[in-house]
C-alpha cells in the first residue's frame, strides 16, 4: 500500500535536526582526553539507564546512533528530571522535553482501552489496553482558552510525535500562535504499546521477510505460499491485540485525548491516510467535530468497502506526464532530460517523445539491469522496479524533487547508473517496517478470503484489469496478495455515511493533481460532509504542503480561527517559481521579496521548506 510513510524505525522521539534537549550540552572538545569529572560520570550512568530502557521497550542493544538520536530528558537535565506539570482543566501531566523554534515540547501518555466498543455485559478487562504516546508544542502565547490543534501525518501507521519533531516548526509558523500542536502515535504505531509487528525479533523480520514482489504473474506463486505465512505470522505475534489495530479504534482515541486534556471539540488537520482518520471521526462523533482539516483525501467509501480501490491511482499517470511536461517546457537548461528529445516540433510532440524515451529507457531495467560498482562495501544491480518505484513514483509526491529525479535519469539514460543506484538501489529492506500500515489498512477494510479469489491462479485474474489501470499499479502488489492472505478477523462495524452534519463544516484541500490522492476523492468527501468545502491549490504533488501557496495558509488560518469557509469550491494559485525545477535559493528569494510584512514572509518560507521536505513519502518498495 503506497500511502505516506513517516521516518518511524522505532527510536523514541527523534529529535528535531540542530535542536538539542533543554539544558543539554552541545558537543565540543572532541579528541581532548579528559578527566572523568562528576557530571561526566553522572551522564555515563543515564547512558547506561538510556540502554537498559531501550533494551527492555525493543529488546535490542541500541547502536550510538540511537542513543544520538533519542530525546530523553533525563539525561539532558544530568539525572535531574523536570517535574511533571498539571494544567488547570486537563487531566494527565506533561514533562517539559525540550524545545522547538522557541517553544516548550512536552511529552506525556494515555492509556485507552484495547476494544472502545466492548458492549457485552461483562466489565472490560482494565489490562487489556493500548498506552498512546504524546508530543505537544505549546504556543508561546497561551492562555486558559487556548486549544490543541491534533495531528495526524498519514501513512497508515505515520507518527504525530515525529512529525511534530521534523517539521513542527513550518506547521507551527502557518498556523500562528493561537493554537498548541498536539503529535500523537495511533494505536500500534512507531512508541504505542504494543507496536503492531508481525515478527517477533528483527533477526525474525531480516530472516523471514524477503520475498519476490515484482512481477504479477511471475512472481505469484512465491507471493501467495509467503502471504498466507505472513498473515498467519501477524496474527499470532500481535495476538488479541491485533484484532484492534484499525481507524475507528483510533478515531474513539482521539475521544480519549480530547478528554485528557480538557477539549470537548476536536480541532485536527490530518494528511493522507490523516483524512481518512478525520472523516472517520467526522462521522462517529459528528457533535465533537469542531475544526476538521483533511489534506490530501482519500476516499473512505473504497477504503472501508470496495475490495480494490480503483479511485486511488486515477491520476497518477497524469501527475508523471506532468513531470515530463515540465521538464520539455522549461529546457535543457532547467531539466537535463529535455537533451533527449531530437524533436523540434510542436511542445506536444516533444513532450511524446521524451515520454517514450523515459518509459523504453526505464522498461529495458526489467530484462537487462544495471551493475553498479563503487567500492568494494558499496555495489549492486540497479533494476527497473527500483527505479520505477522508489524512484518515479516516489518523486511524485514532491515536485521539489523533479529537478534531482531528472538529473539522475538523463545520467541513467546517458550510461551512467551511480546516482541512480545511490539513490534508489541501495538495499534499505529494513529502513522502513510497513506492519503498522498492513495492520491498520487490512483490518479496517475487505480482507480475508472469502471475500476475494481463493485460488492463486483467480487472484491473479481478479488483480490483472486493475493492474493494467496505471504505470505504477504494481507498487500495490504485495498489498493485495497479503489482504487476499489476511487472517485476522474484522472488529469494528464502522460504515461511511452520506450527508453527515457535524459541529462545524470541514474544510477539504488538495492539489489539482495528486498521485494517490486524487482530487476525485476530496469531491467525495465533500458530497459526505454537509457543508464543507474543498480548496484546490493549483498543482501536483501529494498534499496542499507540496505546492507552497499563500491563499492555502490563509484559508487554513481563516477557518482554524475563525470557522470561516470560503462560499464555493476555491481554486488557489501556487506562489513563486515553480517548484518542480526551481532551486531551493530561489524560493527564498521569491519569499522575502513578495512578502508584505515578517509575518507573511515567514509563512512563505515555512512553506518553502515543507514543500522540499521528504517527510510525506511512500515507503520505500524494492
Amino acid at each position: 500500500m503506497a500511502w505516506t510513510a513517516m521516518d518511524d524505525e522505532g527510536v523514541p522521539f527523534i529529535k528535531a535536526k540542530g535542536q538539542h534537549p533543554a539544558g543539554a550540552d552541545t558537543p565540543s572538545g572532541h579528541g581532548r582526553r579528559t578527566r572523568v569529572t562528576i557530571p561526566t560520570k553522572t551522564i555515563l550512568i543515564c547512558l547506561v539507564s538510556l540502554v537498559g530502557a531501550f533494551v527492555l521497550r525493543f529488546g535490542v542493544v541500541p547502536t550510538l546512533g540511537h542513543l544520538l538520536s533519542s530525546h530523553h530528558t533525563v539525561c539532558a537535565h544530568h539525572g535531574n528530571p523536570p517535574r511533571p506539570i498539571t494544567y488547570p482543566g486537563e487531566h494527565i501531566a506533561w514533562t517539559p522535553c525540550g524545545t522547538l523554534a522557541n517553544r516548550t515540547l512536552e511529552c506525556s501518555t494515555i492509556t485507552v482501552p484495547m476494544d472502545h466498543f466492548n458492549t457485552t455485559t461483562t466489565p472490560p478487562d482494565l489490562t487489556k489496553n493500548f498506552t498512546i504516546p504524546l508530543l505537544r508544542l505549546r504556543s508561546p502565547n497561551p492562555t486558559p482558552s487556548t486549544r490543541n490543534l491534533l495531528l495526524n501525518p498519514g501513512g497508515p501507521g505515520g507518527s504525530g510525535t515525529n512529525l511534530l519533531h521534523r517539521r513542527g516548526a513550518q506547521l507551527a509558523t502557518i498556523v500562528g500562535d493561537g493554537f498548541h500542536l498536539l503529535g500523537f502515535d495511533p494505536r500500534g504505531v512507531n512508541q504505542s504499546v504494543p507496536r503492531a509487528t508481525c515478527y517477533p525479533s528483527p533477526q525474525a523480520r531480516r530472516d523471514l521477510s524477503p520475498v519476490r514482489a515484482k512481477k504479477l504473474v511471475e512472481d505469484s506463486g512465491e507471493l501467495w505460499a509467503w502471504t498466507a505465512n505472513y498473515a498467519r505470522a501477524c496474527a499470532e505475534t500481535m495476538g488479541e491485540h491485533g484484532r484492534y489495530v484499525n481507524t475507528p479504534q483510533t478515531a474513539a482515541d482521539m475521544n480519549d485525548i480530547l478528554d485528557a486534556v480538557g477539549q470537548r471539540g476536536l480541532v485536527y488537520w490530518g494528511f493522507s491516510y490523516g483524512t481518512l482518520l478525520g472523516q472517520t471521526y467526522a462521522t462517529m462523533f459528528p457533535e465533537r467535530a469542531e475544526r476538521v482539516i483533511i489534506d490530501g483525501v482519500a476516499n473512505q467509501f473504497d477504503w472501508y468497502e470496495a475490495v480494490l480501490d480503483a479511485e486511488m491511482l486515477v491520476d497518477t499517470d497524469r501527475v508523471f506526464e506532468g513531470f515530463v511536461a515540465e521538464c520539455v517546457g522549461l529546457g535543457e537548461e532547467k531539466c537535463a532530460l529535455a537533451g533527449l528529445v531530437k524533436t523540434t516540433g510542436e511542445e506536444g510532440e516533444r513532450v511524446q517523445e521524451l515520454k517514450e524515451v523515459l518509459l523504453k529507457g526505464i522498461g529495458k531495467l526489467r530484462d537487462e539491469p544495471v551493475s553498479v560498482y563503487i567500492n568494494n562495501t558499496v555495489y549492486g544491480v540497479l533494476d527497473y522496479w527500483a527505479v520505477w518505484g522508489n524512484g518515479v513514483f516516489s518523486a511524485l509526491y514532491k515536485p521539489a524533487s523533479w529537478a534531482e529525479l531528472a538529473s539522475n535519469l538523463n545520467s541513467l539514460l546517458r550510461g551512467n547508473a551511480t546516482d541512480a543506484f545511490l539513490a534508489y538501489g541501495l538495499d534499505r529492506t529494513w529502513d522502513n517496517e510497513d506492519d503498522a500500515l498492513n495492520f491498520i489498512a487490512l483490518n479496517d477494510g475487505t480482507s480475508g478470503p472469502e471475500k476475494w479469489q481463493t485460488d492463486r491462479a483467480g487472484l491473479v485474474g481478479q488483480l490483472t484489469p486493475f493492474f493494467n489501470q496505471s504505470m505504477f499499479s504494481e507498487t500495490e502488489l504485495d498489498f493485495y496478495f497479503a489482504k487476499q492472505a489476511w487472517s485476522v478477523p474484522r472488529t469494528h462495524n464502522y460504515v461511511p455515511k452520506r450527508g453527515v452534519k457535524t459541529a462545524h463544516p470541514l474544510l477539504l484541500l488538495s492539489t489539482t493533481f495528486d498521485p494517490v490522492c486524487p482530487l476525485v476523492s476530496a469531491k467525495s468527501a465533500n458530497k459526505a460532509f454537509e457543508g464543507s468545502q474543498i480548496v484546490e491549490v493549483s498543482g501536483y504533488g501529494h498534499c496542499s504542503l507540496a505546492v507552497p501557496s499563500l491563499c492555502v495558509a490563509q484559508h487554513v488560518r481563516d477557518f482554524l480561527y475563525e470557522g470561516k469557509l470560503p462560499p464555493g469550491y476555491t481554486v488557489c494559485a501556487a506562489d513563486g517559481p515553480s517548484a518542480s525545477f526551481s532551486k531551493p535559493e530561489e524560493g527564498i528569494v521569491y519569499a522575502m521579496g513578495a512578502s508584505r510584512d515578517m509575518e507573511e514572509q515567514q509563512i512563505r518560507l515555512a512553506q518553502q521548506e515543507l514543500a522540499r521536505d521528504s517527510w510525506m513519502a511512500p515507503r520505500r518498495l524494492w
